[in-house]
């Protein structure tokens, strides 16, 4: 009897995977911030006073329960799976500006309104790349987004890299799926979603106060806010594309084939670095 030869990944599949550890193992936000603002915000979110720290975690945590309650739930799971990115950078542009204008006083406002926007941008790419959103772990894979594409400083060389973080949460999914699909999505303050949604904000947190740092740099105002949502909106779209490729490809080839391949790409983007 014939061995059967494992499906490989066809040259337009590796590609796609390529960029998608480009954009998932690529720069941060912050970097991305600084090239857009000429200075270095990382620092700046790390510094952020005390009391300041706290009203982002809360506003945070307050953001992901609000999406994932409202974004997921309005996306019309029949609907050509066509990403309105476009609109969606547009709307967080907007909710920036009001941001950039209003500074730390419109936080908790003005956070769950971008949230929203991005999630309901993350869930229309999940469903581009094949994603059956009426599944609780493809909904949760939305939300995983925001972990993934908040890095702690030092991050950047991770061993792993993104199937690390992935691996971290996957336990918390899992059950969470487990969860929602036994209980529904209502009742979001059950202890397994209370910690999914505090393992997220951990990270998203992150990125939240770069953002929150270059809004409050003096003279940036509404305009400036502007421009930092919008790459606070397309930063984690890029992450989105990234993650459903990977996971478009896993249905395709299995966990184990595309891993393989992720961490060939991402050691040659390594040595080329």
């Amino acid at each position: 009897m014939l061995d059967v030869m494992p499906k490989r990944l066809t040259d337009a599949e590796t590609d796609q995977l390529r960029a998608a550890v480009r954009a998932l193992e690529g720069a941060g936000f912050a970097s991305r911030l600084t090239n857009l603002l000429g200075r270095q915000v990382e620092s700046a979110g790390r510094a952020l006073p005390s009391p300041v720290r706290k009203i982002v975690a809360h506003a945070t945590e307050t953001a992901l329960r609000a999406a994932l309650r409202v974004a997921v739930g309005t996306i019309d799971v029949k609907a050509p799976p066509k990403a309105a990115n476009g609109m969606h950078k547009a709307l967080a542009a907007a909710s920036g500006a009001a941001g950039g204008a209003f500074g730390l006083a419109a936080v908790a406002i003005e956070l769950p309104i971008s949230t929203t926007i991005m999630l309901r941008s993350i869930a229309q790419i999940a469903r581009e790349e094949g994603e059956d959103l009426t599944l609780p772990e493809a909904t949760l894979a939305c939300i995983e987004v925001f972990a993934l594409g908040g890095r702690a400083p030092g991050e950047s060389g991770l061993e792993g890299g993104y199937f690390a973080i992935r691996s971290v949460l996957a336990k918390t999914v899992s059950e969470s799926a487990r969860f929602i699909l036994q209980r529904g999505l209502a009742d979001e303050t059950a202890p397994v979603m209370v910690r999914l949604v505090v393992q997220i904000a951990a990270r998203f947190g992150l990125v939240v106060s770069q953002k929150l740092a270059a809004q409050a740099i003096p003279v940036i105002g509404a305009f400036g806010g502007a421009a930092v949502n919008l790459a606070f909106t397309e930063h984690f779209q890029n992450i989105a594309r990234g993650h459903f490729t990977v996971r478009r490809l896993e249905r395709a080839y299995g966990a184990e084939a595309v891993r393989f391949d992720y961490e060939r790409l991402r050691n040659e983007k390594i040595a080329q670095s």
